[in-house]
């Protein structure tokens, strides 16, 4: 802003909130564009204008997540050696993977409870090999790094992995339940997003993944299942679609829009989104404007 005077500074919280102080926002000249109430909230309390907060429905996702064409899921599992019947949880890390995988692995894998699980390891070779070694009762297919995780994500369950804003909101836009630890080891920034499953009925959260096969057992046990199910599908990120629009009208700029008067997203008084061509959800009616 000191070498172009008048250039708008926008921040699009890549978290499901800040983690104050000097994070994601400061008391400067700033639009902030929040993927929750939490952090639309934070925004208000630090004093910034209405005028400068948009809410939108959640975290950036890839497009990928929202194609509609799952094909057959009992044939896909068949393929890659998997039983089209039983429940499957997808572990995932991140890019780089997690040496706890190794240790859920042999909890899971050799769990009394019938089920499968589909681990990707990201670029961590040497987790994919001793995975590869690891004997178990219980079926495990071991990926390594892939552009296919909405493909992977959608032929599972339930979903095992860190709080990351970005995994738990692909797990929840695949519709699966989600269990993760919280921890004095947990990203500062990833404490809320627990905090936040947990209070919104979206999964479950253990202090650690030592206890992750009691975990899988709750988390399975109908009707808290089903009802899980149902809450997560009531939620509809579409945050990538949203965003776009919201610059063009801070920028001032129609990007492929000729003739089109645009009015952003707009927080209400009570947190609801106000919405215009920004999205196209029915926020009053929806599970995610509450999140």
């Amino acid at each position: 802003q000191l070498a172009c005077p008048g250039t708008p500074y926008i921040s699009i919280l890549t978290d499901l909130a800040d983690y104050p102080p000097h994070f994601w926002m400061e008391k400067q000249d700033q639009y902030f564009v929040c993927g929750t109430s939490k952090a639309v909230e934070q925004a208000r309390i630090m004093g910034h204008p209405e005028s400068r907060i948009f809410r939108v429905s959640g975290m950036i996702l890839r497009p990928q997540f929202y194609d509609s064409r799952t094909g057959d899921r009992s044939l896909e599992r068949k393929r890659l050696g998997l039983d089209p019947e039983l429940p499957t949880g997808v572990v995932l890390f991140g890019g780089e993977g997690s040496n706890t995988m190794y240790s859920i692995a042999k909890t899971l894998g050799n769990s009394d409870s019938k089920l499968q699980l589909i681990m990707i390891c990201g670029k961590n070779a040497r987790l994919k090999k001793r995975l590869q070694g690891l004997k178990t009762r219980n079926k495990i297919l071991i990926e390594g790094f892939t552009r296919d995780v909405p493909f992977f994500m959608r032929l599972g369950d339930f979903f095992i992995g860190k709080p990351g804003p970005g995994s738990i909101s692909e797990a929840l836009q695949t519709g699966l339940p989600v269990i993760v630890e919280s921890n004095l080891w947990t990203l500062p920034q990833e404490r809320y997003n627990a905090e936040w499953i947990q209070k919104n009925g979206l999964g479950i959260v253990l202090h650690d993944f030592g206890k992750v096969d009691n975990a899988v057992e709750q988390l399975l046990t109908e009707p808290g299942f089903s009802q899980m199910r149902q809450r997560i599908r009531s939620i509809e990120n579409r945050a990538v679609f949203e965003i776009p629009p919201i610059l063009e009208r801070i920028l001032g700029v129609s990007l492929d829009r000729p003739g089109k008067e645009f009015q952003a997203t707009r927080v209400s008084d009570n947190g609801v989104p106000i919405l215009g061509e920004a999205a196209d959800i029915d926020s009053s009616k929806n599970f995610s404007d509450r999140l």
